[in-house]
Order: structure tokens, then sequence, then C-alpha cells
């Protein structure tokens, strides 16, 4: 009779287990400047819907790769010499996601819309997080991190997300999703680190409830906000919902596209790198050569 398997409910690399992150992977910092001069016509992204939806994430990111930052930054004593040097490399590039995305949301105003409140709401949320424990911000933040390393992923992938894109407005997005899928596994290594003296069964259970958590409000707050960025372009009710689920779900349907990636975070065992997706870094690293300088 065979003895039961024993699964692994979450990675906890230690002295005798290395981590899933490629041993080889650098990642660097691409000191990259976009959208300074003019904004593109009102719909950026050729249609009303993704470029409510864009425009809606952006406005949400100087405030949220901020707190990303210090909820990883807040862990890092006593990391592995390699983690300690990818979580350096992690907030040198979110300093300049963060830089540019400021720039892109002037642009966005500049362009007629009004994305105050957007901002506003992400203010009050993050108010919420203090005196929080810690380790319940890095959790919130890894979760986040598997998001946007997903849609990175699929924007890098599918060119239809971009085909009808102002070009600097999509190289602006491009050069972000490489970057998030280079550090997509540092919030979880911290994460990993961080509570290397939990049971492993707590650790996914915990990480587990807290990606659904968060993917209720991440849904329930970038509708309601791209639904009121529509409403600015006269675009409203059943129209700006349907609009919006098309645009998500159909085509081209990054939500959709997602769904697998998504569902694997709950898998036992899982890791970001499970997936070594860097052959999409490599082809933009090859389109944007000269703006490639090491971390370090």
């Amino acid at each position: 009779m065979n003895a039961p398997a024993k699964i692994d409910l979450d990675r906890n690399p230690g002295p005798d287990k290395s981590a899933p992150t490629p041993a080889d992977l650098e990642i660097v910092v691409r000191d990259e400047r976009f959208n300074r001069e003019q904004a593109p016509n009102r719909w950026w992204a050729g249609e009303p819907f993704g470029t409510a939806w864009h425009n809606a994430l952006s406005a949400t990111f100087p405030r949220g790769e901020a707190f990303f930052i210090e909820a990883v930054k807040a862990h890092r004593d006593g990391a592995p010499p390699k983690l300690e040097a990818e979580i350096r490399a992690f907030v040198k590039q979110e300093i300049n996601h963060t830089r540019e995305h400021i720039a892109f949301n002037r642009l966005a105003q500049d362009a007629g819309y009004d994305i105050a409140a957007i901002d506003t709401r992400v203010k009050e949320m993050l108010e919420l997080t203090k005196g929080r424990p810690a380790i319940a911000n890095l959790a919130v933040t890894m979760a986040l991190e598997h998001y946007t390393a997903m849609m990175a992923h699929e924007f890098l992938a599918n060119p239809k997300h971009f085909e009808n894109a102002d070009p600097e407005v999509r190289d602006m997005w491009r050069w972000h999703a490489v970057e998030e899928v280079e550090h997509k596994g540092v919030a979880f290594d911290t994460w990993n680190h961080a509570t290397k003296d939990w049971k492993a069964s707590k650790r996914w259970k915990v990480r587990n409830l807290v990606m659904l958590s968060v993917t209720v409000r991440f849904f329930r707050n970038r509708t309601r906000d791209a639904i009121e960025l529509l409403a600015q372009d006269g675009i409203t009710g059943w129209k700006a919902r349907w609009g919006l689920f098309k645009y998500l779900m159909i085509t081209p349907g990054v939500v959709r596209r997602i769904f697998p990636a998504w569902l694997a975070y709950f898998k036992p065992g899982f890791h970001p790198w499970d997936h070594d997706d860097r052959e999409l870094i490599k082809v933009y690293e090859s389109e944007f050569e000269a703006a490639v300088m090491p971390a370090e």
C-alpha cells in the first residue's frame, strides 16, 4: 500500500531548498521616459473602453506602487543576499514606474479626464492600512503583484491590447509590463522569507484568503473607476457596462485570458516563476537595448 504523498502547501526556501526564482534572473532598471510633450487623441487606446480601463489602472499606480515598495522593504532584514539584491532592484523599478505613471496621469488629465476622485479613493484606502501588521501589507502586495504580472504577460504576449494605441503610450505600457514580469517573484520570495517560521498550511491559507479579498476589491473598484471615466465621455448605463465587459472578457479579453494564471495562484506549492516567461523580456530588450542598464 502506497504511503500518502506529502503536499508542500507553500514553498519555504531554506538552506536545503532552492527558490524557484531562476538562479540566472537579472533584474535591471530601464530608465525610460514617456509622455512628456503632448497628449494623444482623447481615446488613446483607439476606443473608449480600453482607454477608461487603463486610465483607471494608471490612476492607482503612484500611491499603490509606493505602498508596494514599503511593504517589501519592511521585510528585507535578514534576507539572503540574492533576495536582498532583488528587493533593491524591485524598489528602483517601482520608483521609475511611479514617475512615469504620474506623467501618464497628467497626460490623461490634459486629454480632459478627471482622475482626481480615483486618486482620493486610493489615498483613503491606504490610510486604513496604517497600524495594520506589516505582514498583512506584504500579503496584499504579493497578491496585487500577481495581478500586475498576469496582465503584463498578457499585454506583451497579445499585440491586440495595444494595436490601436498611441505609439508612445503603448511603449510606456510595454516597458512597465516587462519589468513587472521580471520582478514578479520578489514580493512572493519576500513573503516566504518573512513567514519562514510559519507552518506551511498557515502560509498557504493566508495568502489564498488575501488573494480572494484582493480580487473582490480590485474588480469592484477598478470597474467603478472605469465606469466613472466612461461617463466623462458621455457613455453611461448599459452601454458603458456592456462595452467594458466586452473589452475585458471578450475582445481583447484580458480578464478572461488571465483567469488560468489567477487560478494557479491557489494551488499548493505555487510560485510565480512556475511559468518562466522571460522570452517576452528578451523580445522587448532586442528592440530597446540601448535603454537597459544594470540595477547595480
